[in-house]
C-alpha cells in the first residue's frame, strides 16, 4: 500500500527557496497521480499542485503558478515540490496526496479535490518570515 511521506519543510525567509519531498514507504508512485495540498493555521484544505501519473501533465493553483514546480523520479519513488519566492501566505502545512490511476486511461489525470486521493502523509510545516 503507497504510504507518502513528506520532508524538506523548514523555516525560511520570503523569496527564499525550499524543496519539498514525497517519498512512499510502502508501494510504488509509478502508478499514482501525486497532489500536493497545505493547509494554512485558521484555514481549510487547499490545492497546490498535482502531476499525473505518465510525468505529461502538470496543475498549479493560481497562487503558486511560476513559484512552484513538480517533478518526480520513478527510480526513487519519489515526487518533489520546488517551491521559489515563497511569501508569508505560503506558511502552511504541506500533505502529499497519492490516487491510484493504475488504468490506461488515467494516464494524464490530474486531480485538484481532495476526496480523489486515496492516501496522505502526515505532512511538512513550511514556514516564511518576512
Amino acid at each position: 500500500q503507497v504510504q507518502p511521506v513528506e520532508s524538506g519543510g523548514g523555516l525560511v525567509q520570503a523569496g527564499g527557496s525550499l524543496r519539498l519531498s514525497c517519498a512512499s514507504s510502502g508501494g510504488t508512485f509509478s502508478d499514482c497521480t501525486v497532489g500536493w495540498f497545505r493547509r494554512a493555521p485558521g484555514k481549510g484544505r487547499e490545492f497546490v499542485a498535482a502531476l499525473s501519473r505518465d510525468g505529461s501533465i502538470t496543475n498549479y493553483a493560481d497562487s503558486v503558478k511560476g513559484r512552484f514546480t513538480l517533478s518526480r523520479d520513478n527510480a526513487k519513488n519519489t515526487v518533489y515540490l520546488q517551491v521559489n519566492s515563497l511569501k508569508p501566505e505560503d506558511t502552511a502545512v504541506y500533505y502529499c496526496a497519492a490516487k491510484r490511476t493504475q488504468y490506461t486511461f488515467q494516464s494524464g489525470a490530474v486531480y485538484r479535490r481532495p476526496d480523489d486521493y486515496d492516501y496522505w502523509g502526515q505532512g511538512t510545516q513550511v514556514t516564511v518570515s518576512s
